[in-house]
């Protein structure tokens, strides 16, 4: 505790020149907790399962539904932060954010369980859309890069503690005790609603019919996904088309469509799902990998992805400050090899030692840091300042999304395992499915490094000229 409260106490008194760089600070400890709190519960499905006498199915909801809102609720926020007060939005979310964790510490039913989590949701979606707000708003575009360097920090740090504390809190107390570490976020709020001086970027109504066909999309789309449903998926297309046309045919749409006739912003988003979906094969495929073939158990499993998510918080920054002095397709480059070496080195030697996994993982991951980086920094540099929460706050939600649409396609693959290797450097029949998916990886990250190569970067710079003209 006294290192992570040392290390606070420097960043601060690095930042305390400008109200902007103390809520930068404050924004990656309100993110660390976020994260934490978000991923906490997965260890504890087992004990809440066995205690309410529930199936499998139905104790998945705990997390299922956090999420499933959590990605709806970062565009719904994004679009509000349009036209209300960030802080104001930041102090309703995260007094809901609050409620749910009260909820929860009382809670002796599991409908009551699930009723916390599902204010918590409503309440911390707000803090992703405001991570890639307060960035935009509050940071020039050639000290962006740092700012987000620092944010991501926040998120690092919450992955690397989160199962760690969760196990720690769960050896020592009822397990129900979890949803006491969200009220820490309550401390922040003060510090928002006197360094938070943003006016609304827009005015006018609120559409909420077009987001409501928005959200309902989002949720059948996860919806079908999770559970392989044809129906859900119609229905996400009959609201999606919905959506489109309600777009097209009001003066004051919750998006304009022009946001998406821009080649940048749309190529951004394009790059930024495939890379999130890549990405999460680390915190996915990795446990699986560990468990199925290593045989480790749950606890070491955890303590092979620490040194990553320790190293990625530690180099966060430097990530942003690259971005800044280097550019963001400098970073992108840098990212792009980290992620093609992780997935080279994993598609080779899955199955071996776990301690050299541990080492391949930290490329990985840092990699991932980066990349969100230079493609947050960059689609940000595409969005007009009117629409920069929900432009950021759709880009989360899709961020989400990826996840939960590239999970169900690893889960796939690894189900129907490998008849053969693709790979001939490796030699555990065992790994050969996880080896055929990490290769397939990085032919992927090859080809979106091309798509950003001749067509994202290539236009920003076009634009960039004709602005300087």
């Amino acid at each position: 505790m006294s290192n992570w409260n040392g290390g606070y106490d420097v960043l601060e008194s690095v930042v305390q020149q400008q109200p902007s760089e103390k809520i930068i600070v404050v924004l990656a400890f309100t993110l660390a907790i976020s994260v934490m709190s978000a991923t906490m519960f997965n260890i504890v499905l087992p004990e809440i399962m066995v205690e309410f006498h529930l199936s499998l199915s139905q104790v998945s909801w705990v997390t299922s539904a956090y999420l499933l809102i959590f990605a709806v609720g970062t565009v719904i926020y994004g679009k509000l932060a349009d036209t209300y007060k960030l802080k104001n939005l930041l102090t309703f979310g995260l007094a809901v954010f609050a409620l749910g964790s009260i909820i929860g510490l009382s809670a002796h039913h599991y409908w009551v369980v699930l009723l916390g989590r599902i204010f918590q949701a409503v309440g911390s979606a707000v803090i992703p859309a405001t991570a890639a707000i307060i960035p935009v708003r509050y940071f020039p575009q050639e000290s962006r890069g740092r700012a987000l360097g620092i944010v991501m920090t926040g998120g690092a740090i919450g992955t690397a503690l989160g199962p760690a504390i969760a196990a720690l809190v769960v050896s020592l107390v009822h397990w129900r005790f979890l949803f006491f570490m969200p009220l820490l976020i309550l401390l922040t709020v003060p510090y928002y609603r006197k360094y938070l001086t943003d006016a609304p970027q827009g005015k006018g109504k609120m559409d909420w019919l077009g987001c409501g066909l928005l959200a309902g999309s989002a949720a059948l789309l996860l919806l079908a996904i999770t559970n392989t449903s044809w129906i859900q998926a119609l229905g996400c297309l009959i609201l999606l088309v919905l959506f489109t046309v309600r777009i097209h045919s009001i003066p004051e749409p919750f998006i304009k469509p022009n946001l998406f006739k821009s080649k940048r912003y749309s190529l951004g988003l394009t790059i930024a799902f495939l890379a999130t979906g890549i990405g999460y094969s680390l915190p996915f495929l990795s446990p699986q990998l560990l468990t199925h073939v290593n045989h480790l158990a749950p606890g070491l499993v955890g303590l092979v992805m620490v040194p990553a998510a320790v190293l990625t918080a530690i180099l966060g920054r430097i990530g942003g400050k690259l971005a800044d002095v280097k550019g963001n397709a400098f970073l992108f480059y840098m990212a792009s090899t980290m992620f093609f070496t992780c997935f080279v080195l994993l598609s080779s030697f899955a199955g071996t030692s776990p301690i050299i996994i541990a080492i391949f993982l930290t490329f990985g991951n840092v990699g991932q840091a980066f990349i969100f980086i230079a493609l947050t920094n960059g689609i940000s540099r595409t969005l007009p300042k009117e629409e920069s929460g929900v432009g950021m706050g759709l880009l989360s939600m899709l961020n989400f999304i990826s996840g939960a649409v590239f999970a169900t396609i690893y889960s796939t693959m690894v189900n129907q395992g490998a008849n053969s290797n693709w790979n001939p450097a490796n030699v555990y029949p065992d790994a050969f499915i996880y080896s055929n998916i990490y290769l397939v990886l990085a032919i992927l990250i090859v080809s979106i490094s091309l798509l950003y190569y001749f067509q994202f970067s290539k236009a920003i710079r076009k634009t960039s000229i004709f602005d300087r003209r």
